[in-house]
Formats: structure tokens, C-alpha cells, sequence
């Protein structure tokens, strides 16, 4: 699919997108749950698909309706025959599936996208080495067998958080109390903290013991929920609210003002990025990434830190946005765990890429709103906002879709 967006303002009020990441843990919990959940304001995108996909492989059931979610969850710890399931395209729900297996007592074989699993599984592959349960990874596939056993857990702290959460939909399920330790730096804890949540809400009580460590008591159950809400998510708000900085007047209604997202933090970013030439981390933060350089660009320019893991993305969104920048004539310097961005950009002369990265395509959607152009792969927006480019329209701004193009 390529799109062809013209120099626009974008002007109007819209209800943010609902997090993906909080439905994605509800879902899980939902799932692990026997009984019915409902959980509400939900889009169905390819993330949310690819995990209801492996929740129905497991032996839940779940209906999705006018943009609901109704499943009646399963005692994952006694499956009664070996499970196949396809996580698609998405990290989470690959790194959540894996420790669901390993509790499920059955053999089970995952699969994915290629991209998806060159993504690194090293903490799930050592945990299985010394518990002596069966993984073995050959390209997108992998199998695994055996029981995971509670005890004390220790997980590199500057990785994704997503091994973490996985974990923890899992342990306090075990008969007896486990711990998690993370070496520090801990980055992207705000994530760990909205997995506690989810956990809470479905009756399940884990606890920081200290800035490093979780407590995690055994024996517990998940009570399924009918009434759950899903938030608005700051993560993709912040692509909407990046046009207000590119003299546009964007409202947006549904976001909690107190919510745990790590991704709160783009507004203080914003005004930063407003106000001068900022210096910008992002270890807590990585998903923020490809917006926040784009208006570097367009502003005053930044210096991003903690920018390693972004190379272990949907694409490696480091070389990413330094080849899409580069085609606007962007200088991006790239050291290390370290991104600078020199202000200043031109039109495109050349078609644009979305690397099969849902926040690569939207970031440049912005840019281009400023500048014109063309952009291929932009269908990659359906991972996490299958609405995106009706939205765009909605705000007024000029959005030409070709889907029957097939480089895109």
C-alpha cells in the first residue's frame, strides 16, 4: 500500500486510540481466567488478533463485538493435548505466550514472521537450559515442553520488560512463592508496573520488594471481570498531538491523567522538543522514538539517549529513520546508544519506506503532512491503528491511499 499525503494542517477533536498494550495484558488475564470476561474499547488490531489467535489455540473462547471482547478463559496448567499457535507479527504476544506454554504442561510449537523472531527470546532460552524444559528455535519456529518451577528468577534489568511480564502472568499461578531479580539499570518499568495492574484487576497480587525485585506469592487464581475499560494509549496520542507542535489545533478526549504509561512522558518531551534543541532519553520509552525525531527535524533538533533497544523493534527503527530522514536531506548522527538530529528538512525526492513498522509509517505521515510526498508500506499501520489513515482524514488531512499497489 502506498499513500500520498499533501502539506496539511490538522485541525479537530477525536477520541485517543485504546492501548494495545493494556488489552493485550487483559487479555491475557482474561484468558488464564475461568470464567467470562468482558473487556470494552478495544481495536482490533493485527496485535490484538495475533493474540486472541493464540488464546483460542490454548482452548479459550472469544467473540470480538462492536469493539468488545467476550472471552471465557481456561485453567492453562492442565491442557489436555499438545497446542500450535501463531503470534503473527507481535513481540508481546510471543514473549507472553512463551511462559503460558511452559505452564500449560503440554508440548507446544509458536510461530511468527520472521522479523518477529529475530527479535531476542536469550532470557526464555536460558531460563528453559536450567530447568531443563525443552526449547528449541529453528527460524520462526519454536518448541517447547515441560513445567516451569517457581523459585527466584534473575533477568537482565536493561532488556524488554516484556520477559518480565511474561513471567508474571505465570508464577503466582505455580503452588509456591517466586521472586523476580533484575540486574540493574531496570529500564522500561512503567511497563512492568501496567502488567501488576492487569494482574489486580483480575484478582492477582504480585509486589516490588525494592526497586529491583518482585514478590510474587503462589497459589493464586485469575477472577474473570465483566465490566473492564480499556484506556486511551499516549503512545499513538502522541502522534496526533505531534501536530499541534506543526501548527495544527488536534483535541484529544479519553486519557487518563493518571495511567501508568511509560509514554505519559511525551508531553514534557514535546515541550522540550518546542522549546529548543532537547536532550531526549528513551529507555523507558522506546515506542516514542520515531515521532520525537521526526520533530526533531522539523523544529529545533535533539539529542535522543538510550536508543540501543529501538534496533530490536518491528525493524531496526535506528537505520530505519536514518535512511527515511536521509531522503529528506536529515542529518542523523548515530552513536552507539546515542541518536543526534540536526534540524532542517527537504520534500522527498525518492518514494518513502515504512519498514514494516507501524510507528516508522506514522512518524513519517507527520513529516510528511509538512513537507508532501509518498510513503510504501503503509498498511504496516494495521499492527496497532487499523483506523490511522481515516483519522488523518477526519483532521483534515490530505491522504491519498493506494492499496492495490503491490510493493507496498
Amino acid at each position: 500500500m502506498i499513500v500520498t499525503i499533501s502539506p496539511s494542517k490538522a485541525y479537530g477533536r477525536m477520541e485517543a486510540p485504546p492501548s494495545k498494550s493494556m488489552a493485550n495484558r487483559f487479555l491475557v488475564c482474561a484468558g488464564c481466567a475461568q470464567g467470562t470476561s468482558v473487556i470494552s474499547n478495544i481495536d482490533l488490531s493485527g496485535d490484538i488478533a495475533a493474540t486472541l489467535d493464540c488464546l483460542q489455540a490454548l482452548g479459550a473462547e472469544a467473540v470480538f463485538e462492536n469493539r468488545s471482547v467476550t472471552i471465557r478463559g481456561i485453567d492453562i496448567s492442565s491442557l489436555s493435548q499438545p497446542v500450535a499457535m501463531d503470534c503473527a507479527e507481535c513481540g508481546s504476544t510471543l514473549r507472553f505466550m512463551i511462559p503460558i506454554c511452559l505452564m500449560s504442561g503440554q508440548p507446544c510449537e509458536l510461530t511468527g514472521s520472521h522479523t518477529l523472531f529475530s527479535r531476542p527470546l536469550t532470557v526464555f532460552e536460558e531460563i528453559c537450559k536450567k530447568q531443563n524444559l525443552t526449547y528449541e528455535k529453528k527460524g520462526n519456529h519454536l518448541s517447547l515442553a515441560g513445567r516451569l518451577r517457581p523459585g527466584e528468577y534473575v533477568i537482565q534489568g536493561n532488556i524488554s520488560s516484556q520477559f518480565v511480564s511474561g513471567l508474571l502472568f505465570v508464577l503466582p499461578l505455580l503452588q509456591e512463592d517466586s521472586v523476580i531479580r533484575l540486574l540493574p539499570p531496570v529500564v522500561s518499568r512503567p511497563y512492568i508496573d501496567m502488567t501488576i495492574q492487569a494482574l489486580q484487576q483480575f484478582g492477582v497480587r504480585v509486589s516490588w520488594i525494592d526497586e529491583t525485585a518482585i514478590r510474587i506469592p503462589g497459589g493464586q487464581k485469575y477472577l474473570p471481570q465483566e465490566k473492564l475499560y480499556v484506556e486511551g494509549d499516549y503512545s499513538n496520542a502522541a502522534v496526533f498531538d505531534s501536530f499541534n507542535l506543526l501548527g495544527g489545533d488536534v483535541g484529544l478526549d479519553g486519557l487518563n491523567e493518571d495511567s501508568l504509561q511509560g509514554d505519559r512522558i511525551y508531553r514534557r518531551y514535546f515541550q522540550q522538543l518546542q522549546a529548543g534543541y532537547a536532550d531526549i532519553d528513551l529507555s523507558d520509552c522506546p515506542d516514542l522514538g520515531p515521532v520525537l525525531m521526526v520533530l526533531a527535524a522539523a523544529l529545533h533538533g535533539a539529542r535522543f539517549t538510550g536508543t540501543g533497544r529501538l534496533m530490536f523493534k518491528e525493524s531496526d527503527r535506528v537505520a530505519a529513520m536514518k535512511q527515511e530522514l536521509g531522503k529528506m536531506k536529515v542529518r542523523m548522527e548515530v552513536f552507539g546508544d546515542e541518536i543526534r538530529i540536526d534540524p532542517g528538512l527537504q520534500p522527498p525526492r525518492e518514494l518513502l519506506d515504512g519498514h514494516n513498522d507501524h510507528r516508522v509509517v506514522m512518524a513519517l505521515c507527520v513529516l510528511l503532512t509538512v513537507t508532501g510526498g509518498r510513503l510504501r508500506g503503509a498498511q504496516a499501520v494495521s499492527k496497532s491503528l487499523p483506523g490511522f489513515f481515516e483519522r488523518l482524514k477526519y483532521l483534515g488531512i490530505g491522504v491519498m491511499v493506494d492499496e492495490t499497489d503491490q510493493q507496498g
